[in-house]
């Protein structure tokens, strides 16, 4: 019993070596042709609130126009850009809303990410601020950042 047992434990492992060696690169499992993700891709997935208000829906109006080119999409972040504003980091107790009235209008020295410095943003007025702070805040509730 013992002979026909290690007789079949051989033949298994010489057929899985067999496989192995024998195998062409695109013949991979799908766990090793994951590719890794281009520069410019969101960092995070982000779940949109079925409605927004209308002081969020103006906000979105003004972050698409001035701060998705970095943040991405719905807040969601730009490997290679900026981080995403969907995140735990950026939840009111950690940033709270001044914090990001400060950022545009002063910019942020590098802390949390190794994105590099923001810029201030002087387009933005603290009314565009208000509105575009509202949009993230909704967008973040919806993603069960509190």
């Amino acid at each position: 019993m013992n002979k026909i047992t290690l007789a079949g434990a051989a033949v298994i492992a010489v057929a899985l070596g067999a496989y192995a060696f024998t195998r062409t690169p695109d013949q991979s499992p799908p766990a090793q042709q994951a590719i890794a993700p281009k520069e410019g891709a969101a960092m995070v997935a982000v779940t949109l609130p079925d409605t927004l208000s209308a002081e969020a829906t103006m906000g979105k109006r003004a972050f698409d126009a001035v701060c998705a080119d970095c943040h991405g999409e719905n807040a969601a972040g730009k490997l290679g850009g900026a981080p995403p504003l969907i995140h735990k980091i950026y939840e009111p107790s950690h940033h709270g809303d001044m914090a990001f009235q400060l950022a545009a209008a002063n910019g942020v020295r590098a802390h949390h990410w190794k994105f590099g410095n923001m810029p201030p943003q002087p387009k933005v007025t603290r009314a565009d601020m208000i509105s575009i702070i509202a949009y993230v805040r909704e967008v973040q509730r919806a993603n069960g950042i509190n």
